[in-house]
């Protein structure tokens, strides 16, 4: 990924402060711009029979799962409870047709866009319009070291790392331990973090939140009296475990990973977060259904007004594109190693780099 020369290719828009050396130098960054810009322009549009058949073939089997689950639960918990996880992989699906709604791409009227990402972000237990600014800022500061902490992984750098003290090195690694990274913050985020406002939310987004969380109440009652509460929970449960951990792994990986992009803020460049600082994660079929390609991240984070169903058609489009490296499903496990990120090597390390720094500042202080 890294043999990929992209850190010099800027979005005007995003990294004004990135400065070319010379003027032939800033003619070729256009002129590169401008290639990538018209490549994916093409793509950067709805088409209202791809997205009504999304819809269909999303909502419906969802709900047909639901009416599946019902018919089991006088039969067997070993048919329901599979049922449940199954309705998980297809939350995961729901979730991406919420995220294109957030980000204006799955609709061309804004209402459509609203009014279905409501719908969808309440069978997923987010609030629409407070996530919808969080991914927004997330996609304008991904990989910038100076503007973490909105809609990203808690990611520190060694020096950071070893700078900080006992405590708050035992509660980032806390909060990176798998289990508790793809398990519990999961389960917290939906059940507990979407349901509170942030303190700089203002009142449109505190009024949906307040509006989704008075919503869920009354679906969690009525599916409560058809289901039985207890039924239901469980059923519920299951759902939203299996579709955040899928979640939460997709959004792993896909900046997580052997080749990712960090930098402070003049040097931090937009194009360069989008293309080396985000995965091609390249999944089986079935699994790129069910996750809505988002996959193709490096084109996501590129031009977030491309629709889910068109990204690998661009990916195909243009060899910039396609010459990104890939990261297979089994591949991808490497990424559970990456902890930190060395600003001197420009690259994601594991703790294993700190007792190898150790050793190597040892070694030289013997030799002083």
């Amino acid at each position: 990924m890294n043999n990929l020369n992209f850190a010099d290719r800027s979005e005007p828009a995003m990294a004004a402060g990135t400065r070319p050396d010379s003027a032939p130098t800033q003619d070729r960054h256009e002129a590169e711009t401008a290639a990538w810009k018209a490549s994916v322009a093409r793509y950067q549009h709805s088409a209202p029979w791809r997205s009504a058949w999304q819809i269909v073939n999303t909502l419906v089997p969802y709900a047909g799962l639901w009416y599946l689950m019902y018919l089991t639960l006088g039969i067997s918990w070993w048919l329901t409870v599979p049922l449940a996880a199954l309705a998980g992989a297809f939350l995961v699906r729901v979730f991406i047709l919420f995220h294109d709604c957030t980000h204006g791409s799955f609709f061309k009227s804004r209402t459509a866009n609203d009014v279905l990402g409501m719908i969808t972000g309440l069978l997923t237990f987010t609030p629409y319009h407070h996530w919808r600014r969080e991914h927004a800022t997330h996609h304008a500061t991904s990989g910038n070291l100076d503007r973490r902490g909105t809609g990203d992984l808690w990611t520190m750098t060694v020096r950071e790392y070893l700078e900080a003290s006992r405590s708050k090195r035992f509660f980032y690694r806390l909060a990176r331990n798998p289990f508790i990274l793809f398990v519990v913050a999961p389960l917290f985020l939906l059940l507990v973090k979407n349901r509170i406002p942030k303190s700089d939310a203002g009142p449109l987004e505190r009024r949906w939140v307040l509006g989704t969380d008075l919503a869920l109440l009354g679906m969690a009652l009525g599916l409560g009296a058809i289901f039985g509460f207890k039924a239901y929970l469980i059923i519920q449960f299951t759902a939203l475990l299996v579709a955040g951990a899928a979640g939460f792994w997709l959004f792993y990986v896909q900046h997580q990973f052997e080749g990712g992009y960090w930098a402070h803020g003049q040097e931090w460049n937009y194009t360069a977060a989008a293309l080396p600082g985000s995965s091609f994660y390249k999944l089986p079929p079935v699994l790129q259904w069910f996750t809505g390609s988002i996959g193709y991240h490096h084109l996501h984070h590129l031009s977030s007004r491309i629709p889910n169903y068109h990204l690998e058609k661009c990916h195909e489009a243009d060899p910039l594109f396609r010459n990104v490296p890939p990261i297979t499903l089994f591949a991808s496990l490497k990424s559970l190693s990456f902890r930190l990120w060395d600003e001197q090597r420009q690259r994601l390390v594991g703790y294993g780099h700190l007792r190898a720094l150790r050793r190597e500042q040892r070694k030289a202080s013997g030799c002083s």
